[in-house]
């Protein structure tokens, strides 16, 4: 069984491709009504979720390095035996 944290971070990722897919398309629609791009809202925007998604690896390469992941993912395993 995946653990909380590992499947909240999951949706973190699938929340920050949604947005960015959203985002390009209103991006998108708005060049083609104005004919003009919001050059900086793009950078921020993009820079934001590429943060986002890189501290959150870093702290899953975090958990991987130090055992802990492992740890827990052993932890689940067994508790999810006794329940069968």
């Amino acid at each position: 069984m995946i653990n909380i944290q590992q499947r909240f971070s999951k949706k973190i990722v699938a929340m920050i491709i949604l947005l960015n897919v959203a985002f390009t398309i209103a991006v998108l629609y708005t060049f083609l009504k104005v004919g003009s791009e919001p050059t900086s809202l793009i950078v921020a925007f993009f820079a934001f979720t590429t943060g986002e998604l890189w501290l959150l690896s870093g702290i899953t390469k975090t958990k991987v390095n130090s055992g802990q992941y492992y740890e827990d993912n052993i932890n689940n395993d067994e508790g999810d035996n006794d329940e069968l």
